[in-house]
């Protein structure tokens, strides 16, 4: 039974460990629900569980103080700080379980964190990651900001096909069991200062922007959330809770 239902939550500006802990909850409950689902099918032992029970869907929106996250295939390297560096920074460093190399979370960037049962909507990790570009790309082009794909990257980026390239949203996930975890980054007003001390995703001859910078001015982010809330919903056919 696919449940299109999503529990909306923001958890405003959160401590990155906090939230990955949280994530981490949610994400294990309903990978659990669907093992044990499938063992009581296969008439393995287990529990005595509702198999028309649906499996949970949950989209996230928060802030993060300062902080770096490398994913599974980064380099170590890719963060030009030392412990002395961070400290002076006010920021925090963590090696984490999603994909992708080295990026930059703070305050004025909208981090998304969907924990969704993709078999409640589509199995096509790349269709999911487009999907998600897709939601930024229509939130910028509100704004009259025409963003697009960098072909053989993920992400959300300005003047893909120059030399002017720059990313303004970066994607790290992690899948299992068609469940996902981690998510997008969006630059809104965010410090960019911040990205001098990483090679961005690995990238090191690309800008990163943010739309506070493409347009001139402060942008009210909380505006941008309902905005990129909605176009998430209509593109994979959401209920919001």
């Amino acid at each position: 039974m696919k449940n299109k239902q999503v529990i909306f939550k923001d958890w405003g500006l959160i401590d990155y460990k906090e939230a990955w802990d949280k994530q981490e909850g949610l994400f294990g409950d309903t990978v659990n629900l669907k093992i044990e689902i499938r063992n009581h099918r296969a008439g393995t032992e287990g529990n005595e569980i509702d198999q028309d029970k649906p499996t949970s869907n949950y989209l996230i929106f928060c802030e993060h103080p300062h902080v770096y996250t490398l994913g599974k295939s980064g380099k170590p390297e890719h963060l030009l700080l030392d412990e002395a560096g961070l400290k002076q920074k006010h920021a925090s460093y963590y090696p984490i379980n999603r994909g992708g190399d080295i990026t930059y979370h703070g305050p004025g960037q909208i981090v998304s964190y969907p924990i969704l049962d993709l078999d409640n909507f589509f199995t096509d990790i790349h269709l999911y990651l487009r999907t998600l570009e897709e939601a930024v790309i229509l939130t910028l082009a509100d704004y009259g900001l025409k963003a697009g794909r960098y072909p053989g990257y993920t992400g959300v980026w300005f003047d893909a096909n120059n030399d002017k390239a720059r990313k303004i949203c970066a994607l790290g996930v992690r899948c299992s069991r068609w469940v996902t975890m981690h998510g997008l980054a969006f630059n809104v007003n965010s410090d960019l200062d911040y990205f001098k001390n990483i090679v961005p995703c690995g990238i090191d001859d690309k800008d990163v922007t943010s739309m506070q910078k493409e347009l001139g001015h402060t942008v009210d982010i909380n505006e941008v959330k309902k905005i990129l809330k909605q176009h998430i919903s209509v593109l994979f056919n959401m209920e919001i809770l």
